[in-house]
């Protein structure tokens, strides 16, 4: 019989938790296609999907095309007020016949569940994600954890089926420790892996910012006391609820800082399109102050200066290049200086992954190249940080350069190439900065795109093995 493991907080730990409130939220959400279908969602939102788009989605339910199996719809109040008077924001949340067409794609994106040790973590590089929590406050189509959010099974390395499980604190601790301990007697590499100190984790899932304060409090404890150098909250409730970054959050993390100062908090938060936090006038244009610079919608204001005026919280920004949602140079471009102007870097733009579907809603890689190279035209050096990256199974992958011209002498380069270059080695380091060089295809929305156009590759993105089942 295993035992089960129990998590006890120490002196320090439990006074911090103990400082923590934890007040109810008012999303009001609706949830589900069904009070669109039978006229139940709210007044105001019964319009958000026109008749000729309802009998679309309900013909496809319970089919294998239902949408909802797919993903699950949820919409919030404050989201819906935004997407209302705005295409692409609606694009993020309203579901459409066309994202069930054609369902090619892979049930464990980048083979994630390669690199889960224990239940609800993925361990890769120096860092963990952690799947927290398996909902968010509204559901993006395109996610690419719909496999998460839709609580679906899926086939694991060592043939077994079944769903993602969450995070624990206390085998998540354990593991922690016991790698570390591991590292530490080995000369700072783990014997097996390669890897090193286990220093950072990602809190995700689904969104943390939809748990209490008192549950985001205890893996923040938890985490600092089991040696965790530096802490990441992923969330995207910055656009779906900015509400929720209260005085009493904010309370929390200010108490969690004073108590373990030593441990860094970084905020990733999930902006997609500008739409999402500027304000608007009656004709649909951004405001203006009298300086020329733009207006934040008050909620997403106070939200972004709560955590940007705390100089101990870094935030960054990132987002993948979704069709009719951000695949256009100048949203992205107001974006990147938007959010640089109040101090949110931004970090990395993504081309799609592999999702289930994701034929709806990728656009070609070499298009999401020319659209973020074109917004990065007109910013300055400190607003054009983003690199665009794609999640290969080895790791990130930048999309360097994508070229037009031959290159002399390099057969298969006639029409020109793409430069993909290993930012990130999913086993350790020793892979970062190799490239591969492919010849161009500008349909390609995955690398099996380019596998009949393979130049050169010292990364080996097109020798890919899979790794051994984690210990």
């Amino acid at each position: 019989m295993t035992t089960k493991l129990k998590h006890v907080p120490t002196d320090k730990e439990q006074a911090f938790l103990d400082t923590v409130e934890s007040p109810s939220y008012k999303r009001e959400n609706v949830n589900g296609l069904f009070p669109f279908f039978e006229n139940k969602a709210p007044e105001e939102m019964q319009g958000f999907y026109t008749t000729s788009e309802i009998d679309a989605l309900r013909i496809l339910k319970d089919t294998d095309r239902d949408v909802e199996k797919r993903m699950p719809v949820k919409l919030t109040k404050h989201y819906f007020e935004i997407a209302k008077n705005s295409k692409p924001i609606q694009h993020i949340v309203k579901a459409t016949p066309e994202e069930t067409n054609d369902l090619d794609g892979a049930e464990d994106p980048g083979n994630q569940m390669d690199y889960s040790p224990v239940e609800g973590l993925l361990h890769k590089y120096e860092m963990g994600l952690m799947y927290v929590v398996s909902t968010c406050s509204a559901h993006c189509r395109f996610c690419y954890r719909e496999e998460l959010i839709g609580r679906k099974e899926i086939k694991r390395q060592d043939g077994t089926v079944a769903k993602k499980g969450m995070a624990k604190i206390p085998e998540i601790t354990a593991y922690i420790r016991s790698h570390n301990e591991i590292v530490a007697n080995n000369g700072g590499v783990h014997p097996e892996s390669g890897r090193e100190k286990l220093r950072e984790i990602l809190l995700s899932g689904g969104d943390p910012m939809v748990l209490a304060n008192s549950k985001i409090a205890a893996w923040l404890g938890a985490l600092a006391e089991a040696g965790i150098e530096s802490i990441r909250i992923g969330t995207k409730e910055m656009a779906f609820f900015p509400q929720r970054f209260d005085e009493t959050f904010l309370s929390m993390l200010d108490q969690f800082h004073e108590t373990y100062p030593e441990v860094g908090l970084r905020f990733m938060v999930h902006f997609n399109h500008p739409d999402e936090f500027l304000a608007k006038d009656e004709d649909g244009n951004y405001i203006e102050d009298s300086s020329g610079i733009l207006q934040w919608n008050p909620a997403s204001d106070k939200a972004m200066k709560g955590l940007v005026s705390r100089g101990w919280i870094s935030v960054e920004n990132q987002s993948p290049i979704i069709k009719d949602i951000n695949d256009d140079a100048d949203a992205l471009r107001i974006m990147q200086r938007a959010l640089k102007r109040v101090g949110a870097e931004n970090h990395y733009f993504f081309c799609g992954r592999d999702i289930v579907a994701h034929r709806a809603f990728n656009v070609p890689i070499e298009t999401a190249w020319d659209v973020l190279n074109e917004s990065q035209k007109g910013l300055s050096g400190v607003e054009a940080h983003a690199k665009l990256s794609i999640t290969h199974y080895l790791g990130k992958t930048e999309v360097s350069a994508v070229t037009n011209e031959p290159i002399p002498g390099l057969a298969g380069s006639e029409n020109g190439v793409v430069i993909l270059k290993l930012l990130r080695n999913a086993a350790g380091a020793p892979l970062r900065g190799k490239i591969c060089i492919v010849g161009r295809n500008p349909d390609a929305i995955w690398f099996n795109d380019y596998e009949d156009r393979v130049l050169f590759d010292e990364a080996g993105l097109f020798d890919y093995t899979r790794v051994k089942k984690q210990s």
